[in-house]
């Protein structure tokens, strides 16, 4: 597994019930076919999706998330930067949580300045752009890998609630 097999694989959780292709996922995640191809293969190697690679073992990925994301990729807040707020930062989290800490991953464009926090792949920035589900399940997945135990567990339950409600 890479970083970028758990984002593609979380954007396929985003889009839900609506159908989707590998030149789909491609061209939202600005990464190539190819790239999005070999993630597939990856991943229904390491059984997250069946033969066919359309569907998803939602449990499974739940399972890994919740008990293998720190260990396998694994997160260290660094410098000062201005950027777009993750993990308990996030507006998914923001209203939960009060603290002191602000985590952002590094962009000049981003509304916050806080400690910088290494996306799981760089096109993500602008992948969410367009899609707020990502930007959910992504900042859930970084308070899992820098988070508390507070924190880790919101994000568990809130994972759970966005799996469970988006259908694949």
């Amino acid at each position: 597994m890479r970083p970028l097999d758990l984002v593609v694989l979380l954007k396929i959780v985003a889009k839900g019930t609506q159908p989707w292709f590998n030149k789909d996922l491609a061209a939202e995640l600005y990464i190539s076919a190819s790239e999005v191809s070999e993630s597939l293969n990856r991943s229904m190697l390491a059984g997250f999706l069946d033969k066919s690679k359309k569907k998803l073992f939602r449990n499974a990925l739940l399972e890994f998330v919740q008990h293998g994301l720190k260990y396998v990729f694994p997160q260290r807040p660094g410098e000062l930067v201005k950027g777009i707020p993750t993990a308990h930062s996030a507006p998914i989290a923001r209203e939960a949580f009060v603290s002191e800490d602000v985590y952002v991953w590094a962009d000049a464009k981003g509304p916050m300045r806080g400690q910088a926090i290494e996306p799981l792949y760089p096109s993500v920035i602008k992948a969410i752009q367009q899609d707020e589900q990502l930007y959910h399940l992504l900042a859930l997945c970084d308070m899992l890998r820098v988070g508390r135990v507070r924190e880790t567990a919101y994000a568990v339950e809130k994972l759970k609630d966005l799996f469970k409600n988006s259908p694949v």
